[in-house]
């Protein structure tokens, strides 16, 4: 069921949108969402997706993600959800969007993706950040922006969660000190880049493979940083198919290095699953360290 009178609101919406009277059937469930509740919205329309949640839990999520997702589909590399409309309705936020259908993978899903990603990753901006902050997960995301990408990537992202996470009591003195050891030696270990718009958050559950049978991106984190944070971030939980990366790699060569590079930029997301999930984190962040 639909909180309040949300499936009102949403049939005018979607009325005004396809310019016919729109009705709605009985929503279902989809799986996976594990932060908000997501629906199927079934109408004489089509089919649509939304996401809701109680106003006061995250705010600002939903208008961030429209934000993001309109900044994706605005570079036209690679397709993602058309946002329809979001708003507050009584005590719920929520976000209406295209719903995607899937399909089975083309033979060159993975070359596609890849080739793609590097297209969107050559959308650029004058700093690293973005004009407003957005969320990683369920943690609020800061998108301040930097001149350099050391500087954005050591204020806006290690620097945050590490103070989280002492503030939990899952960070200890010296391993804070080791972050501070590592943020010295940044600017010797990135090679400068230009931003480039990134997903921010790209790992498997965050693609799908669309009727097309080509790679859609969902739940976006959306930022202008180094491109390497969106290929490491693929390899966090088991890496996508070598195809993926031989056809990016093809369209935009990395610099040399980026595969030891991978184990810092993943420093980000780790934090993020430590501050979020706990301790069984906290070895894998130590591994880095001790490394660099």
């Amino acid at each position: 069921m639909l909180p309040g009178q949300l499936e009102d609101e949403l049939c005018q919406i979607l009325s005004r949108y396809r310019g016919e009277a729109v009705s709605m059937f009985a929503p279902s469930a989809v799986g996976g969402g594990s932060i908000n509740h997501a629906l199927k919205i079934r109408t004489t329309a089509g089919h649509f997706f939304l996401k809701y949640n109680d106003n006061g839990r995250y705010p600002g999520m939903f208008e961030a993600e429209a934000k993001g997702l309109k900044l994706l589909s605005a570079a036209a590399s690679m397709k993602v959800p058309e946002v329809i409309a979001t708003g507050i309705s009584g005590n719920t936020a929520w976000l209406l969007l295209e719903y995607l259908e899937t399909g089975p993978e083309k033979p060159y899903f993975w070359e596609d993706f890849g080739q793609s990603l590097a297209a969107l990753h050559a959308h650029s901006a004058e700093k690293f950040g973005l004009d407003h902050d957005n969320y990683i997960g369920s943690l609020a995301q800061s998108n301040k922006s930097h001149d350099s990408w050391v500087s954005f990537f050591t204020g806006e992202r290690l620097i945050v969660q590490t103070r989280l996470a002492r503030d939990a009591g899952l960070l200890d003195r010296s391993q804070l000190q080791a972050f501070d050891r590592l943020y010295i030696r940044l600017d010797d270990i990135f090679p400068e880049e230009p931003p480039a718009l990134l997903h921010g958050d790209l790992w498997s559950g965050n693609y799908l493979s669309g009727a097309h049978g080509k790679a859609c991106l969902i739940d976006p984190a959306v930022y202008y940083g180094h491109r390497e944070m969106d290929i490491a971030m693929t390899r966090l939980f088991g890496g996508f198919h070598f195809n993926f990366y031989a056809a990016y790699t093809k369209s935009w060569p990395l610099e040399a290095g980026w595969q030891a590079r991978v184990e810092i930029c993943n420093l980000y997301p780790l934090l993020v699953h430590l501050n979020l999930f706990g301790s069984g984190y906290l070895g894998s962040i130590q591994s880095v360290l001790r490394k660099f």
